[in-house]
């Protein structure tokens, strides 16, 4: 469970996308979260309960803040 996110931020999710990327780009925050796919673009919005539940670490950082 991940707590600890900004915008911009690359997460690792438990479930792979259909294209076999696992890692995720933070696009929008709020009670929503949307992401984006890393390797194919796909763009995602999630419940802000349910993305914390399936991400599981920040594989990078924003270095932007």
């Amino acid at each position: 469970m991940v707590k600890d996110f900004n915008l911009g931020d690359i997460v690792e999710m438990k479930k792979e996308h259909p294209c076999g990327s696992k890692e995720w780009e933070v696009i929008r925050l709020g009670a929503d979260i949307k992401i984006k796919c890393c390797i194919c673009g796909r763009i995602v919005m999630l419940p802000r309960n349910k993305f914390e539940k399936d991400a599981k670490k920040v594989v990078k950082y924003n270095s932007q803040e």
